[in-house]
């Protein structure tokens, strides 16, 4: 009888000993398996951040391959004519003073052509309205 008290009283405790053992080994264990998944993340994170290192890497490096080539096919910006509307009644001025073309444009910083060119054109459009009234006479 002695035996049988002594396992009622005992047996309670065994049991919660035994329940907080087994506690103490799936808390144990599931740590482990946690830590194991948590390497295996690591592994793969750091795999994953070199290859997008290396990508990266690689379009930084195509990017300034392209900017070499893209500066190299932009066209220059086109020559602005220096003959502003200033500079054109300047010339006309100093061409009806009887200066020479070559005159004219180096005092305007012109080019000889354009100056040329346009006291060519004001001579033809001096004479054009003497045309219309020469055809009026000769009828």
């Amino acid at each position: 009888m002695r035996l049988d008290l002594i396992l009622q009283i005992a047996l309670p405790y065994a049991l919660i000993a035994a329940g907080m053992g087994l506690c103490l080994f799936l808390f144990v264990s599931l740590k482990r398996d946690l830590r194991a998944s948590d390497s295996r993340c690591e592994k793969k994170l750091a795999a994953l951040e070199a290859e997008w290192k290396e990508k990266v890497a690689a379009l930084e490096q195509q990017c300034q391959e392209l900017a070499e080539v893209s500066g190299l096919l932009v066209p220059p910006p086109p020559i602005r004519s220096g003959l502003n509307l200033n500079k054109r009644s300047q010339a006309l001025q100093m061409s009806r003073r009887g200066e020479k073309p070559q005159d004219i444009a180096a005092a305007l910083s012109l080019p000889r052509n354009e100056v040329e060119l346009l006291m060519k054109v004001q001579r033809i459009v001096l004479a054009a309205p003497e045309a219309p009234s020469a055809r009026a006479a000769a009828r």
